[in-house]
């Protein structure tokens, strides 16, 4: 019996085989969750459906957590498929790729925007669409990703770690609203993982490396650890836990100097 054996998870975000949804999809299969995932677009399409394949997932179909009707049409089909919802894996970000470099002074109001909507209120929207899908099952667990550069002046990560920011404050106030629905929410702070979207971040390999030179574990993170990380926060053995930050940084976010 794995740890969320028969729980109904929603994942959405998965792009490709190195990222890190697709490493939690995998692990909540293999712990025995029903997955179902969505895609954005007919390329991600191309990606997602061979991935469910091999996990048995199904592919609830396209999903852009940037307009309204689209998650609404989504949940839906959660709605007649399962009837209800145990856990929400929300694993998507943006911002330009000219705003992942230089001076964070530059970014232009309508990008800084679109950052904030697709890496934050995303996770409010399909938050409040989950909501009354886990409260038919009576409660759930919802689970975001995030990155030191919330809380941290990274170089380079600029606009991305305003809307971590902004993110992480939305958990707690979600906790806060849905707590009462048995519903927890929390976010789970990763080391830099190699990753497509990553490599999207100017100087990212020296990031990578400095965790690996300077964390108290001396090492990288994978992508395998972040899924069973994640796992675990969704599960019952978090029961107690809401509305937090969980770092699995190998301890890097301790370190002064």
């Amino acid at each position: 019996m794995g740890i969320v054996e028969d729980k109904l998870a929603l994942v959405v975000g998965v792009a490709n085989d190195k990222s890190l949804a697709w490493a939690i999809a995998q692990k909540l299969a293999e712990q025995g969750a029903k997955v179902a995932l969505t895609y954005q677009g007919e390329a991600l399409e191309r990606r997602v459906r061979p991935l469910a394949e091999q996990i048995g997932a199904t592919v609830v179909g396209e999903m852009d957590v940037g307009n309204d009707e689209s998650v609404a049409n989504a949940f839906g089909k959660i709605a007649q498929m399962w009837g209800g919802l145990d856990l929400l894996v929300h694993a998507v970000a943006f911002a330009e790729r000219e705003d992942l470099q230089g001076r964070f002074l530059s970014v232009k109001r309508a990008n800084f925007l679109r950052a904030l909507d697709i890496s934050a209120y995303s996770l409010v929207s399909l938050a409040r669409a989950a909501e009354p899908l886990m409260e038919k099952r009576g409660g759930g667990a919802i689970l975001t990703l995030t990155y030191l550069g919330a809380v941290r002046a990274v170089p380079n990560y600029n606009v991305m770690g305003v809307a971590k920011a902004a993110l992480e404050a939305c958990v707690r106030y979600l906790a806060i609203d849905l707590g009462e629905k048995k519903i927890r929410v929390n976010a789970l702070s990763a080391a830099p993982v190699r990753t497509l979207s990553a490599a999207a971040i100017r100087g990212f390999y020296d990031m990578a490396h400095e965790v690996e030179r300077r964390s108290p574990l001396r090492r990288g993170l994978n992508r395998e650890e972040v899924g069973t990380m994640a796992v675990a926060l969704l599960s019952d053995l978090a029961s107690a836990v809401t509305g937090q930050t969980v770092y699995a940084d190998l301890g890097y976010s301790i370190v002064g100097l």
